[in-house]
């Protein structure tokens, strides 16, 4: 399976602007002052071995994209954010906007920042294309229909060229798409949320964002660890600190980095992958954040092989 993260912020897209540039540019010069880069200096060995990825790259903006799978004309992708909006400049781009893409799109639940992406998503607009759409809530196709009604947007759902089919899931039942074995689950968030365990080959990913574990109960929550059990590649929502996540946001529906690891390590995960971030967090504040996770996890009885912060643009060929 080739998975890549095209939004991985939660609530809002993040904030990017000239004093966050300035930052960067700032750190940036800095290290380059230190290093002693002079006119014959290799740049690009600087850039690539001495800055940290808070310097030189971004975790980006995008709210929550992740696409599966791509097999011919089939594109395999979990939920509609504002990274939906890429992931279709690139698919119109790498098929010369040739017509005849299948889209499967798997909705974990319909909150904004999970479908707001939807209506700058170009294949929706070509004819020729299809885009089958999954999901367990029972409104999905209500919900997008108003989101593009007025007075929200001036393109209204009925404009749309492609074909639609729209897919009611249950929970805990086994299903296949492009080859991949799919299992859905339902997970602890105000309106309901799923995630998705993915199969192929040998190889697992699970998407599972929007998901609140109590860090009173998490450990002995069993049907999570069997649903995250070997996962090569766990995206795990662990958008609040354990502080946060335990007094003045507890309740509003995710988790946090210290259960994430405990809960990954205990299914025996692989990779852990930290998802939903913060939108008011900024890229050196989010590597600190990473940082810190991975300091716990030295110490954690349980924890992942490996830990990582998702970032718009992010690659897996598992």
């Amino acid at each position: 399976m080739k998975v890549c993260i095209w939004g991985a912020r939660g609530s809002i897209p993040a904030t990017f602007n000239a004093d966050r540039a300035r930052a960067k540019v700032k750190s940036a010069l800095e290290a380059a002052v230190r290093a002693g880069i002079g006119p014959d200096s290799n740049l690009d060995d600087f850039i690539d071995e001495q800055l940290p990825f808070s310097v030189r790259s971004s975790y980006g903006t995008n709210t929550p994209c992740v696409q599966i799978d791509e097999s011919g004309d089939n594109y395999l992708v979990c939920d509609a954010g504002t990274g939906l909006r890429d992931l279709g400049n690139k698919i119109m781009e790498d098929r010369g906007g040739r017509p005849g893409a299948h889209i499967h799109l798997l909705f974990s639940h319909l909150h904004w920042d999970h479908v707001q992406g939807f209506p700058f998503f170009i294949p929706a607009y070509i004819e020729g294309n299809r885009i089958s759409i999954y999901g367990g809530h029972p409104g999905i196709e209500k919900t997008l229909r108003a989101q593009q009604g007025e007075p929200g947007f001036p393109v209204n759902f009925k404009h749309l060229k492609a074909e639609f089919d729209f897919n009611r899931l249950s929970p805990d039942e086994d299903f296949e798409i492009m080859g991949i074995r799919i299992r859905m689950k339902t997970q602890y968030h105000p309106g309901g949320s799923f995630g998705y365990r993915f199969e192929k080959n040998g190889k697992t990913v699970v998407y599972s964002t929007d998901c609140e574990h109590k860090s009173s109960t998490a450990l002995t929550d069993m049907a999570f660890v069997e649903f995250f059990r070997n996962a090569d590649l766990l995206i795990m929502d662990a958008q609040y600190t354990f502080a946060d996540a335990n007094s003045v946001k507890e309740d509003w529906g995710h988790s946090n980095n210290i259960v994430a690891v405990e809960l990954s390590g205990l299914a025996g995960v692989k990779t852990l992958c930290l998802f939903h971030q913060e939108p008011v967090l900024d890229d050196f504040a989010l590597e600190s954040f990473l940082e810190d996770t991975r300091n716990f996890a030295r110490i954690a009885e349980y924890s992942p092989r490996e830990i990582i912060m998702a970032w718009d643009g992010l690659r897996f060929e598992l």
